[in-house]
């Protein structure tokens, strides 16, 4: 079947702005809401009340669970997952009002998103405080509130979020092997530490 071909689901109580753009075989559930100029990657899932704010850009296969909040102008790629009710914040210096107490409108302030790599993962009531980076295939623990940029392959967890272990593509902590190296227990692929980062060693 030609992937272009697959149909989009949107259920009748979800709230789709008809400028947004939704690739081809992805489902917006219930009471979901994306915004103009969202564009969503091929076989998404958008879960029931979840927030896609305007202008924000998903990759191919994310799922944003019940809940999940991706305020603009987060970028997300390729098969990220965002976990019930986890927010991508875009304001660094929050407030209802200006100091002189007149309601902000968006000329008061300047959005700031939160950027996210491919096969990364945020655990359920996480928060991303905008503006950080989450590096490809790392894994955000429930909970966790992060306010500093994540590295590829980086388990982080607690508030604030630091480091407490590397886990590889299948998504469970590596295992530190006598050579230095570390290896995936599930798939058995093999990976590199240098300078506090994490790189799959090549074969």
């Amino acid at each position: 079947m030609d992937e272009n071909a697959k149909p989009v689901r949107v259920m009748d109580s979800a709230d789709v702005d008809e400028r947004a753009e939704i690739g081809a075989g992805t489902t917006v559930w219930h009471l979901a809401q994306i915004r103009e100029e969202a564009r969503l990657g091929r076989d998404c899932i958008i879960g029931r009340g979840a927030y896609v704010g305007p202008g924000v850009r998903l990759g191919d296969n994310v799922k944003l669970q019940n809940y999940a909040l991706a305020y603009e102008p987060a970028v997300l790629g390729d098969g990220v997952f965002l976990g019930p009710a986890a927010v991508l914040t875009n304001d660094t210096y929050p407030r209802a009002v200006t100091p002189e107490g007149r309601l902000k409108t968006g000329e008061d302030w300047e959005a700031v998103g939160v950027v996210i790599g491919d096969g990364a993962a945020v655990g359920a009531r996480a928060v991303c405080v905008a503006p950080v980076t989450i590096g490809r295939w790392a894994l955000v623990a429930a909970g966790a509130v992060v306010v500093h940029d994540v590295p590829d392959f980086a388990l982080v967890a607690g508030v604030p979020a630091r480091r407490i272990g590397w886990v590889g593509r299948a998504g469970v902590r590596l295992e530190a092997k006598d050579d230095g190296r570390f290896v995936c227990p599930q798939t058995g692929v093999e990976y590199v530490e240098a300078d506090g980062r994490l790189a799959e060693a090549q074969a």
